[in-house]
């Protein structure tokens, strides 16, 4: 059974631990060069279109989350119900991958967002990153169709209520 999970929103005070996730090889190697995705998460806290969530087990953080309007990216996923929210996330912690933590917590932020009113929630992980699909699979998203991103070719992932 998956642990409690916490998610709060992110602070000025996590960005040295950001940082230090996003070096981690099993971060860059789906998330690409670190210094570039701390711009662009460090970037992101001033962003009123982007919540930014990190996710705690037992107390320990371990995880981060980004939410965003999907209207407000120009993402190419094509139309969507207004108030669709745009999610990706990575496990930072090392020992807490492979052990289900990744739909565990999906699910529960997931949950929670369609819970409070989300129409739709999607993600757009790399065909190639099976973990991912799976842990999107788990909670209930269901391929839609390849999609092409600023970072290449993607799988539309989506979930409703």
């Amino acid at each position: 059974m998956a642990p409690d999970y916490v998610f709060r929103s992110m602070a000025l005070s996590d960005l040295p631990l950001i940082r230090h996730w996003l070096s981690l090889p099993h971060v860059r190697e789906w998330w690409g060069d670190p210094q570039e995705q701390y711009t662009l998460v460090s970037g992101d806290l001033d962003e009123p279109a982007m919540d930014q969530y990190i996710f705690s087990a037992a107390g320990s953080p371990f995880a981060y989350l980004h939410c965003h309007d999907l209207t407000a990216w120009n993402s190419g996923f094509g139309p969507h119900p207004l108030g669709t929210r745009g999610i990706d996330l990575f496990i930072g912690e090392p020992d807490m991958i492979e052990r289900g933590h990744g739909s565990a917590l999906i699910r529960c932020f997931v949950d929670d967002r369609l819970q409070k009113g989300a129409p739709r929630i999607v993600t757009d992980p790399d065909p190639a990153n099976g973990r991912a699909v799976r842990a999107y699979e788990k909670p209930g998203f269901e391929k839609e169709r390849m999609v092409e991103t600023p970072d290449g070719p993607a799988l539309l992932m989506i979930r409703n209520p």
